[in-house]
């Protein structure tokens, strides 16, 4: 879509509402590539034909830093001009074919959007608007069509020749050069072209698929790295495998191709049958990969493979519509990674870690300046919206359709939206009624014109319960009123429609069956309340106790709940509540409300924030065995200091760091004895797998040695430091030895900076686990103000390199953003720190300088001083003339707000 600029050169906003569609459609694109990384040479021929609903206007083609050498209208000359960065064609016939020849530096191009080069080797990345780096181009999602693709490139330097679809061509050329050619025979948009040319090597599997059609599925990766690709591949075979089986949707292609390189922006890509991925994203063995990079690697895979139908054969018809494609995918990612566990509570405790990064970084989006619809109504650069509100907040809202029709309801949904929309670019209106029209009997269908506000309104609803018990009537009444706060260009907001689910417990603990009043008979489980007004009550009957109320089970819908419940009614949750979540929503109220009440009292903060009860429930919390490992170090895991913060009007970064870590050391000291026997209990001694239950022992066990350090570097007791220190020599896989070593940087231990040096020397040629050192350090708890002298020490290191968007965020975003106590320095020096940087990467790469810039979105809500010092530094940013568009258009919000 055209960046329009006003007179004086400034961008200004594209809005949904001034969509229309082309005046003209792209019905093929031949594509002729002679790879050179200091000039590659692009021909494009497509045909060309006037849209009959747009009878009139020029040919505008988006193009960014090209060399334009040749401009052909069925085989002659054209007259054409330049205007605003586009290339402009007056007076064509109805149809005709059009030839352009370019040339790019793809050497040079540190954006890395467009065509790149890495370690020698050629990438893509076209999402949202790199094709017009690469050639003039209607480039826009809703222009779909057949791609013919032809690489020629040396054939010493680049082996490998990678493009969308099935290769249908391949030889030799004079003077050691060689081409490939493929055939994509899908229509796609601009957005999902690939290539990649270069020294690769590939894991190859072949998979017959439940219609008996073969696949070849390969992994493409640098020679060195082959033996870390075995997970990514296993990942992939489950996604097809799964996608076929829930949703029944095959692989259409006869092969599938994922590519990994180590410069990349975003974590993976979807282009159709040649996914790109950040390595951090594929590279896994247990040498060198974590727990947690296995299970990422599980999900990155399976979500760029579920964008083959949700995104690639239907996608969006414009950059509004950006959730239709990221929403439903993320949440068709979260199904089948639950769907993989082996166990209801594996489940569970993926589903509270998907919560805990929508309230952790959604939420707090949603509060502030650069708050946004799920499909917003405007924006001056599409990349600042590649954010957790069209991503994870847009997977709460399709799961909130699922929720309304059921899982067979929402699958039938699925089934008759492809049906649709086959081949077609939608929007968000398309696939919410096709979830309606294939189930006419539900609560959706009845509700969708308002069900479809949690598109259209930004922000996070409140929802304020309030229970009261009749005696008398043996009665207990849930009333609920839902309001949402003031946004950026939306002051009110009309009521959502809002599933709750809901159980009752006695104050005992027992789960009581469910009778609302006018329902003959009560039923058992968890009930689902659907809030369609500003203020609603639901009377439950037969009841001899006031309950204690569970609601929002398993997180029915994404937003505040305010319920005033009591230490004892928090307690009886976490200790009987059959719903996981719920379970371990109660432990985080316990210990926010200790940790506000710290932080808002004036006393210095002393030794014991969290009271006797808490610790009793955290100490039976680790005795219980019949709660998986993984559980219990999800409930012992205190609320972090981004979330804390949240909940308070004006923060004082300092006194929540304060606060958190003297709970921190509480729970070290006060669960000594609980967390030596957690450890012993949870040794792994069999083969390395990272199967749920084996990784989430390990995170115990990890939990435990970090707290054994804390309260042993209390106690000067120099046991547990050595115990941990000799497990970070001696463990057999990265989770074992990074969990030790973590330990030790976390607690503050001397013996962390030899286990450091240790670290870097086994792992110097390791770049993913190299990042993990670097991030370790810049994101250690500060003592002092010694993290910022480090973090800058570190950005000399002769590993470092500002270029690597992956090694800018191991050290820089693990500081500014990750690190709240070290960040928000009383002297304003983060602040300094953070705004040179953002500068100078902006020179580099704008994408990245744009997410960084995000880490001062909440300054408003800072105490003095560090309010004014905050603004200063986003000031600072705004002066500079030069600016991106990327990086401007978020600053210029966060002043705004």
């Amino acid at each position: 879509m055209l960046q329009q600029r006003d007179g004086q050169g400034q961008p200004v906003a594209i809005r949904r509402e001034d969509y229309t569609a082309p005046a003209w459609w792209i019905d093929t694109v031949e594509l002729t590539f002679d790879l050179d990384p200091s000039k590659t040479r692009v021909l494009n021929r497509m045909r060309l034909r006037r849209n009959p609903d747009q009878p009139t206007g020029a040919l505008r083609l988006d193009g960014e830093e090209l060399n334009l050498a040749r401009v052909l209208v069925d085989g002659q000359g054209a007259s054409f001009r330049m205007e605003a960065g586009q290339l402009v064609i007056d007076n064509l016939p109805e149809a005709f074919e059009l030839e352009i020849f370019t040339t790019c530096c793809p050497v040079k191009n540190t954006k890395l959007m467009g065509l790149f080069v890495s370690q020698d080797t050629f990438f893509t990345q076209c999402e949202a608007e790199g094709f017009r780096r690469i050639t003039y181009f209607l480039d826009r999602p809703d222009v779909m069509a057949n791609y013919t693709v032809t690489l020629r490139a040396d054939k010493t330097a680049y082996p490998v020749l990678l493009s969308n679809g099935n290769l249908v061509d391949s030889g030799d050329l004079p003077d050691g050069r060689h081409f490939a050619q493929w055939v994509d025979p899908f229509r796609k948009p601009s957005y999902l072209f690939a290539l990649v040319a270069g020294k690769l090597v590939a894991r190859e599997q072949r998979i017959r698929a439940r219609n008996g059609k073969e696949h070849l599925l390969q992994v493409f990766v640098r020679a060195g790295d082959l033996d870390k690709t075995e997970h990514a591949m296993t990942s992939l075979i489950h996604s097809v495998l799964w996608d076929e089986a829930r949703f029944g949707l095959p692989l259409d292609l006869d092969r599938f191709m994922i590519v990994a390189t180590s410069d990349f922006n975003m974590g993976a890509m979807e282009n159709k049958g040649l996914n790109i991925f950040n390595t951090k994203y594929v590279l896994a063995n247990q040498a060198t990969a974590t727990d947690a990079d296995y299970s990422n690697i599980e999900s990155v895979v399976g979500h760029e493979y579920f964008h083959n139908w949700s995104g690639d054969r239907v996608t969006c018809r414009d950059w509004f519509q950006l959730s239709l494609k990221e929403g439903l995918t993320v949440f068709r990612d979260q199904e089948f990674s639950m769907d993989l566990c082996a166990d209801a509570s594996a489940r569970a405790v993926k589903r509270i870690e998907d919560v805990r990064v929508l309230r952790t970084a959604q939420f707090p989006e949603d509060a502030g300046p650069m708050a946004h619809p799920v499909r917003p109504d405007s924006y001056f650069e599409i990349s600042n919206f590649y954010t957790v509100t069209i991503y994870e907040k847009g997977a709460e809202v399709v799961r909130m359709m699922q929720t309304l029709v059921g899982r067979k309801g929402f699958e039938r949904g699925i089934t008759l939206y492809f049906e649709r929309h086959d081949g077609q670019a939608v929007t968000c209106d398309d696939f919410a009624q096709a979830i309606a029209d294939a189930n006419p009997d539900s609560e959706l269908a009845r509700l969708l014109p308002q069900f479809k506000r949690w598109y259209a309104q930004s922000g996070s609803p409140r929802l304020l319960a309030h229970g009261s018990y009749d005696a008398e009537a043996r009665s207990y009444t849930l009333a609920f009123e839902q309001s949402c706060p003031p946004t950026p260009g939306q002051s009110h907001k009309e009521p959502f429609v809002i599933p709750v689910n809901v159980g009752l417990l006695s104050e005992d603990g027992r789960e009581l069956p469910l009778q609302l009043e006018g329902e003959g008979q009560a039923t058992a489980g968890t009930r689902t309340l659907v809030l369609t007004e500003a203020s609603q009550r639901f009377v439950f009957t037969g009841l001899d106790a006031a309950p204690v109320p569970s609601i929002l089970r398993g997180f029915s819908a994404p937003v505040v709940l305010d319920f005033a419940y009591t230490d004892a009614q928090l307690l009886t949750l976490l200790a009987n509540d059959i719903d996981p979540f719920n379970r371990w929503e109660a432990g985080q109220r316990l210990a926010l409300r200790s940790a506000i009440q710290a932080i808002t009292d004036s006393a210095p903060v002393g030794n014991a924030v969290l009271d006797d009860a808490y610790i009793a429930a955290m100490r039976s919390v680790l005795g219980d065995t019949k709660l998986d490992a993984a559980f219990k170090e999800l409930v012992l895991t205190l609320p972090s200091e981004t979330y804390i913060a949240e909940q308070l009007d004006v923060v004082d970064p300092q006194r929540v760091h304060t606060v958190r870590e003297a709970m921190r050391l509480q729970l070290a000291t006060a669960l000594f004895a609980e967390w030596e026997q957690a450890y012993d209990a949870n040794q792994d001694t069999g083969a390395y797998t990272p199967d749920p239950l084996s990784a989430g022992r390990r995170a115990l066990a990890g939990m435990a040695l970090v707290h054994l350090c804390l309260a042993a570097c209390a106690s000067g007791d120099a046991v547990w430091p050595g115990r941990t220190l000799q497990r970070f020599k001696d463990a057999g896989n990265m989770t074992d030895r990074f969990n030790a070593l973590n330990a030790l940087v976390s607690s503050g231990h001397a013996l962390a900076a030899p286990a450091l040096a240790r670290f870097h020397a086994i792992f110097k040629d390791e770049a993913l686990v190299i990042d993990k050192w670097f991030s370790l350090q810049a994101g250690a708890p500060d003592r002092g103000g010694n993290v910022l002298p480090l973090v800058k020490q570190l950005m000399k290191h002769p590993d470092f390199s500002l270029k690597n968007p992956n090694r800018a965020r191991s050290v820089i975003f693990s500081y500014c953003s990750a690190n709240p106590g070290a960040f928000h320095r009383t002297d304003a020096a983060g602040y300094v720190f953070w705004s040179d940087r953002v500068i100078e990467l902006d020179a580099l790469n704008p994408q990245v300088a744009a997410r960084l810039a995000r880490g001062l979105d909440r300054w408003n809500k800072l105490a003095e001083p560090y309010r004014s010092a905050a603004r200063e530094a986003i000031m600072r940013i705004a002066a500079k003339p030069d600016l991106s568009k990327d990086t401007r258009e978020v600053v210029t919000r966060a002043l705004a707000g």
